[in-house]
């Protein structure tokens, strides 16, 4: 699937898939119609091994897609952010693993979270895993999952020092927790608990998160392409903050709809309140200039590992530091909006609140909590070393 011919799809079948928002969130989890348009477009494949259906497509491509899905429904934008940048890590894992996954069905999904929520004690020949995950996205929709876990001990506590792992399960080996998703937005991603009890884990399936980040398991992969010469933290938060931008332009286009009949209560035309039309001016202004950064960000670093350069410590924190500050600038911008459309704009029929919901609980997620990812940013720049504890996410 090319991102022409991605992008068709998104183009055919647009308004089919922004009908589909409000049922979503009903639902609480994406509707099987949904699902359908996301796996004819190909999103899910734009960053998946050129063995198995993908195209290793540029990052950019994959981002610009994710915001174009998120402008129609921010649910499945979500969705395919998160879901779309898995088989990017997948494709320097075991070969063995991408055959069990992808062998029959080119269009499996394999959902997360990274989160270490759960403890894999090794075995002879493989790990025992046991634990309890939250905020697996599309999670009903996925035959598989990677999740986050910490290397076990002899009594299956956590080992000291403390080592994350990545483990890759199987639908048949983990439990969904029904009605484990009651949230204020992002509702249509069901975006479920998981748990497992006591799973026998092969070797193949597991990698050490600190090969990942360092770039060890794609180089002993033989993989030496340049996106996966990307470091972790600039390419997988890259899907969620696509998403929430791609929220907020949803935003703006369904504010501008809303805005061009809209009668004041005083009877006068909105268009002719010159204080609401520049307050919207430029809150669509911020949202452009987040699209603009996020997308220059991720074309810089990628063209630093296309060049053969390595990106340094100060390059990823001031990436870090940018995408996340995308995410904030364009919910900024649905707030200057939303608080411009008056009694109507927020009815649950009218989709701007909805995207506003939306855009919120994107901007809660770990990736975008600004504190210590500015902070490192701002030492790095100074010339100085981070501490480890500000570095986690960069």
């Amino acid at each position: 699937m090319t991102i022409t011919a991605c992008s068709d799809v998104l183009t055919e079948r647009g308004e089919e898939l922004r009908s589909f928002a409000q049922i979503n969130e009903d639902l609480g989890k994406l509707s099987d119609g949904t699902v359908d348009i996301l796996r004819q477009s190909g999103v899910m494949k734009l960053l998946a091994p050129v063995e198995y259906g993908g195209t290793r497509a540029h990052p950019a491509d994959f981002a610009e897609t994710v915001m174009k899905i998120a402008s129609l429904d921010g649910a499945a934008g979500w969705v395919a952010g998160v879901v779309g940048v898995h088989p990017w890590e997948l494709d320097v894992m075991s070969p063995k693993l991408q055959e069990e996954i992808w062998g029959a069905d080119q269009d499996t999904w394999v959902s997360s979270p990274y989160a270490p929520m759960g403890v894999a004690t090794p075995t002879d020949d493989g790990y025992r895993l046991s634990g309890h995950w939250q905020f697996s996205s599309g999670t009903d929709h996925a035959s598989w999952v990677i999740l986050g876990a910490f290397l076990g001990d002899s009594e299956g506590k956590p080992a000291v020092p403390r080592q994350s792992l990545h483990v890759v399960i199987p639908r048949a080996d983990y439990t969904i927790v029904e009605d484990s998703w009651e949230v204020v937005g992002l509702r249509g991603t069901g975006s479920k608990d998981v748990i497992i009890k006591d799973v026998f884990v092969p070797e193949y399936r597991v990698l050490k998160q600190a090969d990942l980040f360092s770039g060890k398991v794609a180089r002993d992969a033989g993989k030496t392409e340049p996106i996966h010469r990307i470091p972790f933290y600039s390419l997988f938060p890259l899907g969620l903050t696509a998403a929430v931008v791609g929220i907020a332009e949803g935003a703006l286009q369904a504010h501008l709809n809303y805005q061009r009949n809209r009668q004041q209560v005083n009877g006068s035309k909105s268009t002719d309140d010159p204080y609401s039309m520049y307050a919207i001016s430029e809150a669509a202004g911020e949202i452009r200039a987040s699209r603009t950064a996020l997308l220059d960000n991720i074309n810089r670093i990628y063209d630093t590992v296309a060049a053969g350069r390595e990106v340094t410590l100060e390059q990823r924190a001031v990436g870090r530091r940018t995408q996340i500050q995308a995410a904030w600038r364009a919910t900024a911008g649905i707030d200057a909006i939303l608080s411009r459309s008056g009694g109507n704009g927020l009815r649950l029929n009218n989709p701007i609140q909805r995207f506003w919901r939306d855009a919120h609980m994107g901007l809660a997620h770990a990736i975008h909590v600004p504190g210590p990812n500015y902070h490192a940013a701002v030492l790095t720049e100074l010339g100085m070393e981070p501490p480890a504890n500000l570095t986690g996410m960069v």
